[in-house]
C-alpha cells in the first residue's frame, strides 16, 4: 500500500458501512495494533531487512570463523589480516547485490510459503561466485594470502550460516506486527472459499483473511462461516483503505472480464500484491512455464513423465536415503518391536495391499498400530464423505479415524509422530516406494478418483510427500489427491530434497498423517 494510502487507514478512527461489526475479531485487533504502533512498514520493508542483515551477519561469521580457525599457532608467523579484511569488507556490498539479483529478497512478498529450505540453491550459487570469486582476485593480483583450505572452510560456514540467520531472521519476523498481511478474497465460491480455508490452516504465512467480496456469494462452508462476505467488488480499493489490506486474491469471481481488468488497475494505485487463480488450476503445478505469441501469455504445462535420467537420479536418492534411514533407525526399529510385543498379541508389522506405480500391487509395511484383525469397513465409508466438497478435515489425520479402542497404547504415539511409516524405507529398498512421492493408496479408493488423479500412478508411491508435508491432517481427501497429481507434474530433484528437508519438521511437529 502507498505510504499515503497507509497513513490514512492508520489515522483512520472509525470503521463504517456496518463492517466493524461483521468481520473478525483478529482483523479489527491487528488494524488497532497497527494504529496504536503507529505501524508505516509492511511485510515487504521488513522481510528484505531482515534477509539482509541475515546475510551480512552469515558472511561475517563465516569469515571470521575461517580466520580464527587458521590463524598460526607461533605468534611470530603470524601475518598481516588487514589486507583480507579490506578485500571482505569491499565485496561485501556486492554480494548482497547479488543476492538481489537471484530475487532471494524478493520472493516472500510474492509467496506466502516461501522458506529458507526454498532459498537454499540459491544461496549456494551465490556464495560459491562470491567466495571463489573472491579467491581469485586474491590468487591473481597477489593482494592477500587466502589459502584453498581457509576459503574452502569459509565457503562451507556462509552456506551454512547465512541459511542459519535466514531461516532464525524470518522466524523473529513473524512475531512482528508488520508481518502479518490482511488479505481479500475476490469471488466465494467453492474455489474462493477453498483458498480462505487454506490460508487459514497456515497461521505460519502470516495471512489474515479479512473476508470475501461478491455480488452473489455461495453459501459459505462451516469451517470458515466466520469470514464476512464485505460487499460487491466495486468496494474492494474502500475495503483495502479501510483494513490495511495488503494481498488480494482473484478467484473465480463471476464479476465480468472488463470489471475485473478495471478493478485490478485500480489496486496497483494502492500497491497490494494481487494473486490470481488461474483457470484450470488443478492441472497447473508449481514449474508451469509461461511464453507468449506477440505478447499474449501462454502458460505451458510440463509432461508429467520422467526421462530415464530422471528416475535414475530419483531411485539413487532413495537407494541411498533408505539405506542410510535403516542403519540410522535400526536401535530405533528394535525398542519398537518391543514395545509393539509386550503391548498386545500380533505382528510386529502391519502389511497392507496397496497400489504403486503403474497401478501394480505390493505389500506395504508398517509398525502395527492396531489390534489384529481390524474391520476395514469403517475405513471404506470415511474415504466415500471424505471426497464431497463440503467435508471438514479430520484432525486426528486424514487417513485415521478415531478408533481409540483399536488403537494401541504404543500405536496411539507412533501415529500421532508418523514413525509408523518408517518401516516403508524396506518397501523404498525393494524399488516398490520411492522417499519422495504420493501416498500409496488402497485399490477401493481408486472408486472415488476422478480421472487426472490417476496421474499420480506414473511414479512409485513415496515415504513422505507434497500434501504430507504442506497440509497433512488439514487437508480432504479429495486436496490430497490434487497435491499428488501436483507433485506428479512438477517433479524435480530439488522438489524432493526440499521435501525430504521439511519433513523432519512435521514429525517432531506432532502432526499425524495416514
Amino acid at each position: 500500500m502507498s505510504a499515503a494510502g497507509r497513513t490514512a487507514c492508520l489515522q483512520e478512527p472509525t470503521l463504517d458501512n456496518g463492517w466493524s461489526e461483521v468481520v473478525g475479531q483478529q482483523t479489527l485487533e491487528i488494524v488497532d495494533r497497527r494504529r496504536h504502533d503507529r505501524v508505516r512498514r509492511n511485510r515487504r520493508w521488513l522481510v528484505r531487512r531482515t534477509l539482509v542483515l541475515a546475510d551480512v551477519v552469515g558472511f561475517v561469521l563465516a569469515f571470521a570463523a575461517a580466520e580464527i580457525a587458521f590463524l598460526p599457532l607461533n605468534a611470530t608467523d603470524r601475518v598481516d589480516p588487514g589486507a583480507e579484511v579490506l578485500l571482505f569488507l569491499v565485496s561485501l556490498p556486492l554480494w548482497i547485490l547479488l543476492f538481489n539479483l537471484y530475487g532471494l529478497y524478493s520472493r516472500d512478498e510474492e509467496r506466502t510459503n516461501h522458506t529458507t529450505t526454498d532459498d537454499t540453491l540459491g544461496i549456494f550459487h551465490v556464495v560459491t561466485l562470491s567466495v571463489w570469486g573472491l579467491f581469485l582476485l586474491t590468487w591473481v593480483r597477489g593482494l592477500a594470502d587466502s589459502a584453498v583450505p581457509k576459503m574452502v572452510l569459509f565457503w562451507i560456514l556462509a552456506i551454512v550460516f547465512i541459511a542459519l540467520a535466514r531461516a532464525l531472521g524470518r522466524g523473529a519476523a513473524r512475531h512482528n506486527i508488520a508481518y502479518l498481511q490482511n488479505a481479500v478474497i475476490v469471488g466465494a465460491g467453492d474455489v474462493g472459499q477453498l483458498v480462505a480455508r487454506k490460508f487459514l490452516q497456515h497461521p505460519e504465512y502470516g495471512v489474515n483473511v479479512v473476508g470475501f467480496v461478491d455480488d452473489d456469494p455461495k453459501t459459505r462452508r462451516q469451517d470458515i462461516r466466520h469470514l464476512a462476505v464485505l460487499g460487491s467488488p466495486d468496494l474492494l480499493p474502500e475495503v483495502v483503505r479501510r483494513f490495511d489490506v495488503e494481498r488480494v486474491v482473484v478467484a473465480f469471481s463471476p464479476a465480468g472480464h472488463e470489471e475485473l481488468l478495471e478493478l485490478l488497475h485500480d489496486l496497483q494505485e494502492l500497491d497490494v500484491q494481487v494473486d490470481v487463480v488461474p483457470r484450470l488450476f488443478e492441472a497447473i503445478g508449481p514449474n508451469t512455464s509461461f511464453h507468449d505469441v506477440e505478447g499474449l501469455p501462454l502458460v505451458g504445462l510440463p509432461r508429467p513423465q520422467q526421462s530415464t535420467w530422471a528416475r535414475c537420479c530419483k531411485r539413487s536418492l532413495d537407494v541411498v536415503g533408505a539405506l542410510a534411514g535403516l542403519v540410522v533407525t535400526a536401535p530405533f526399529f528394535a525398542y519398537v518391536a518391543l514395545r509393539i510385543k509386550l503391548d498386545s498379541k500380533g505382528p510386529v508389522f502391519f502389511r497392507q495391499q496397496r497400489l504403486g506405480a503403474d497401478l501394480r500391487e505390493f505389500t506395504l509395511l508398517k509398525f502395527r498400530t492396531m489390534q489384529v484383525d481390524a474391520d476395514p469397513t469403517a475405513h471404506r465409508d470415511y474415504i466415500k464423505q471424505t471426497m464431497d466438497h463440503g467435508v471438514l478435515a479430520n484432525g486426528n489425520g486424514l487417513y485415521k479415524l478415531d478408533n481409540d479402542d483399536r488403537v494401541t497404547r504404543i500405536g496411539r504415539w507412533l501415529r500421532r509422530t508418523s514413525l509408523d511409516e518408517l518401516p516403508q524405507l524396506i518397501n523404498v529398498l525393494r524399488g516398490e516406494m520411492s522417499l519422495v512421492g504420493p501416498r500409496p493408496c488402497i485399490a477401493y479408493e481408486t472408486e472415488h478418483f476422478a480421472p487426472h488423479h490417476f496421474e499420480r500412478f506414473l511414479v512409485r508411491p513415496g515415504l513422505t510427500g507434497l500434501w504430507q508435508v504442506t497440509a497433512r491432517a488439514r487437508s480432504t481427501f479429495r486436496e490430497a489427491l490434487d497435491m499428488d497429481v501436483a507433485y506428479v507434474r512438477s517433479w524435480t530433484l530439488g522438489l524432493d530434497l526440499r521435501l525430504l528437508c521439511r519433513t523432519p519438521l512435521q514429525v517432531f511437529g506432532h502432526r499425524g498423517t495416514g
